[in-house]
């Protein structure tokens, strides 16, 4: 189901692999209730050489805002997609997180979640890490 979206070589395979599993994840999460709120929003500086990006900005219909990180791995080898979001990549969502919240007027319930595709099966991980990355 997924992996035949996931192109395997050539130029730009791994941005079409990306794009094509952030789609997969909108539609699930969209699918289960969430509203888009935004998509690929990113901090140009920052701490860190690559400041942050939140993949999926979503909203549950309680109001709480998600902050969503989507991976894809071809299997679940070496771990698989979910133990690929490490410390230094939940730091670059917090912050990214923390900038976009900076906008709002008021501060609404949040959460971070991991969608995790490997291979054929995807796996929403809800409350995957916090603030404190």
């Amino acid at each position: 189901m997924f992996d035949k979206a996931f192109p395997r070589s050539g130029p730009g395979a791994a941005k079409a692999a990306g794009d094509a599993a952030e789609a997969a994840a909108l539609r699930h999460l969209q699918a289960q209730g969430l509203g888009l709120v935004a998509r690929n929003y990113r901090v140009a500086r920052g701490p860190h050489a690559r400041a942050g990006e939140v993949d999926l900005v979503m909203r549950e219909p309680d109001g709480t805002l998600v902050f969503v990180e989507v991976r894809a791995r071809r299997s679940h080898a070496q771990g698989g997609a979910a133990a690929s979001v490490g410390s230094v990549k939940q730091r670059r969502v917090v912050y990214a997180a923390q900038h976009y919240l900076q906008r709002l007027s008021a501060l609404p319930p949040c959460r971070f979640d991991v969608v995790a595709i490997d291979g054929e099966r995807l796996e929403w991980l809800r409350a995957a890490f916090d603030a404190g990355g």
